[in-house]
C-alpha cells in the first residue's frame, strides 16, 4: 500500500465460499479495511453457477449491483432479468434478490449501506474467511480472525455465538461451551432462535452441558 491509497484488481481478492451454498465471496471491504461503507466482489466460474446468495436484507440496507464482466442472471422480486457487464442493479430493503452466472467468468460488485446511518460493520465476511481458514486446516486463523470480530454493542452476543459454532466444528468443546454461556447471557432471546436448529452446534448437543445451556 503506497502512502494514502491503494491499487489493487478484483481478481487480487481472496476467493472464500460462501458458508451454507457455495457463492465465491471476494472480501474487498475487508481486505482494504474498509469502515465507510459496505462494498465485496462475487464471482463465478461456470455457466450456471451460483453468484449472489439469495436474501431480503432484512436489517434495512440497499444494495447496488455492478456487473463488471460476464453477465449475471439476476431474480428480483418476482423477475428475472440477464445484466450483461455494465449493468447496474439496485435493491431496496426487504426486496428479495438472488443471481448466478449467466456465462462464465462473471463477477458482480455490491455495495450497500442502511439510509440515514453512518455504516456499521457488522463482519459478516470475517466469518465467512474464518471458516474457510477452518476448512483448510488452519484452526488457529480462523479462530483469530473469529476472536476479532467480537464488539462491543448490541450485536456483541453474534459474536460469541458465531465463535462458539466455529469452536464446536473446530473441535474445542470446552471453549465453545464458554462462548455459547457468554451468548446467552448477552441475548437469550436472539440465541434461542438459532439454537434449536443451528448444525454447527450438533458436536455439542450430546454434552450434558449444552441441554443445561438450552433450557
Amino acid at each position: 500500500m503506497s502512502d494514502g491509497y491503494e491499487i489493487l484488481s478484483l481478481d487480487d481478492l481472496e476467493r472464500v465460499p460462501q458458508r451454507g451454498s457455495g457463492e465465491v465471496l471476494r472480501p474487498l471491504r475487508r481486505t482494504l479495511g474498509l469502515l465507510a461503507l459496505g462494498v465485496n466482489a462475487w464471482s463465478a466460474d461456470n455457466a450456471g453457477d451460483k453468484l449472489i446468495p439469495p436474501h431480503e436484507e432484512d436489517s434495512g440496507h440497499e444494495e447496488l449491483y455492478v456487473v463488471v464482466r460476464g453477465t449475471a442472471r439476476f431474480t428480483v422480486g418476482d423477475e428475472i432479468q440477464d445484466a450483461p457487464a455494465g449493468t447496474l442493479v439496485h435493491v431496496e430493503p426487504g426486496t428479495f434478490r438472488t443471481a448466478s452466472a449467466a456465462e462464465p467468468n462473471t463477477m458482480v460488485l455490491a455495495a450497500g449501506g442502511k439510509k440515514g446511518e453512518a455504516y456499521q460493520v457488522f463482519g459478516w465476511e470475517d466469518v465467512n474467511v474464518a471458516f474457510a481458514r477452518l476448512d483448510a486446516g488452519d484452526a488457529a486463523g480462523g479462530r483469530a480472525i473469529m476472536e476479532q470480530n467480537i464488539h462491543e454493542g448490541e450485536h456483541e452476543w453474534g459474536g460469541h455465538y458465531n465463535l462458539a459454532c466455529y469452536l464446536a466444528l473446530a473441535g474445542e468443546t470446552d471453549a465453545a461451551l464458554d462462548e455459547l454461556r457468554i451468548a446467552l447471557e448477552l441475548n437469550r432471546e436472539n440465541v434461542g432462535k438459532w439454537l434449536p436448529h443451528d448444525t454447527d452446534l450438533d458436536p455439542l448437543r450430546s454434552d450434558p452441558r449444552f441441554e443445561e445451556l438450552a433450557q
